[in-house]
């Protein structure tokens, strides 16, 4: 499948509701949503219209976006999840992403915003397809991510080199209000402490201080709370797709700011 295929994964009329968050994930406003993915001219052309319902106020006119070609910010997966945002971080521009998951008939997407390189907070979008009654899942905990999960790890490139696969190795526990997780590949290894606060888990211990947040609909954010200058970064959505199974999307900058690949990481949870 091409990049215009894998797209196409994502056609349909879209439930659901946008739902922003602060820096520290508290949710600041929830508006119901339909967004609508139309393939015209045998999908040569998608068609995206954007209706939003915000509660108590006048209906906006829908936004109308046209896409014959996909700009070069923007990668998706064979399953349809794609990463999209900032080619370059600037510390003196605005700068994001909004990375998208797809699985049995819902989405779940999540933009995560920049402001002079510190963290503004971002919106949560829960999506099913009309039609389909599916319950919205519970917020994910602390709890459920311990263990060890077993994952199936691929990075897609913007300039098209083959996709690298490979298997990882995750490990969480905790002791006390500390998060202690270690994450191993054939490649390489990485071990980070996080201070629980709620559902906010600070890594402050690194010279790149990130923070996970624990979202509605079993959803995740990490992210660094500043972004760190002359080193390399990620952006990190994540989804509890179903019990004991999550995938995580990454979106990868180095040192310079530039966005170089994305990773998607479906895993599964093999010990309590």
């Amino acid at each position: 499948m091409n990049q215009w295929q894998r797209f196409l994964t994502n056609l349909g009329d879209w439930r659901g509701s946008f739902t922003q968050f602060s820096p520290q994930g508290t949710v600041l406003t929830d508006i119901p949503t339909r967004v609508t993915l139309e393939g015209v001219e045998n999908n040569s052309l998608v068609q995206q219209r954007v209706f939003k319902y915000p509660p108590g106020e006048p209906q906006p006119d829908p936004i109308e976006l046209n896409y014959r070609t996909l700009g070069r910010n923007i990668l998706f997966f064979e399953d349809g999840d794609f990463s999209f945002g900032s080619v370059q971080f600037s510390p003196v521009s605005d700068f994001g992403a909004e990375q998208g998951l797809i699985h049995n008939q819902r989405r779940l997407r999540l933009v995560q915003l920049y402001k002079n390189g510190e963290f503004t907070g971002g919106t949560l979008i829960r999506e099913v397809l009309d039609g389909i009654d599916i319950p919205e899942s519970a917020p994910l905990t602390v709890d459920e991510l311990l263990g060890e999960w077993r994952g199936t790890v691929t990075t897609e490139y913007p300039d098209f080199r083959p996709p690298e696969s490979y298997e990882s190795d995750l490990v969480i526990s905790r002791q006390g209000n500390q998060l202690q997780q270690s994450l191993s590949t054939a490649q390489w290894q990485f071990s980070s402490t996080g201070e629980i606060e709620g559902d906010r888990i600070l890594f402050n211990r690194s010279n790149e201080p990130r923070q996970l947040l624990l979202l509605p609909d079993g959803a995740s954010c990490l992210c660094p709370l500043t972004i760190p200058r002359q080193q390399p970064f990620f952006l990190e959505i994540g989804w509890r797709r179903e019990e004991g199974v999550r995938t995580r999307l990454l979106r990868n900058y180095d040192p310079t700011g530039q966005w170089v690949s994305s990773t998607q990481i479906i895993e599964e949870k093999i010990t309590e």
